[in-house]
């Protein structure tokens, strides 16, 4: 659904404007995703480390609860607002 629409593509103005808002919430999506597996992927390399689950600007403990929902996380709530 991310791929351009084609301008020969034999469908009306409306429906070709609708098809490419369409392909950009999706190509946003796709790279939503994308920076989110990326950010998975370099905490997973990091959960062995001694300061994983510590916040990474005041050193405090990020809460549990927090690194379940979002293991991504390397700041806590307050410093992450």
């Amino acid at each position: 659904m991310a791929k351009p629409v084609e301008p020969d593509n034999a469908i009306g103005r409306v429906s070709r404007m609708d098809a490419i808002v369409n392909s950009n919430v999706a190509g946003a999506a796709l790279r939503e995703a994308e920076r989110k597996l990326d950010n998975l992927q370099t905490m997973l390399k990091k959960v062995d480390d001694v300061d994983f689950g510590i916040c990474s600007r005041c050193k405090h403990p990020i809460p549990f609860k927090r690194l379940m929902l979002m293991p991504q996380s390397s700041l806590c709530v307050n410093c992450a607002k």
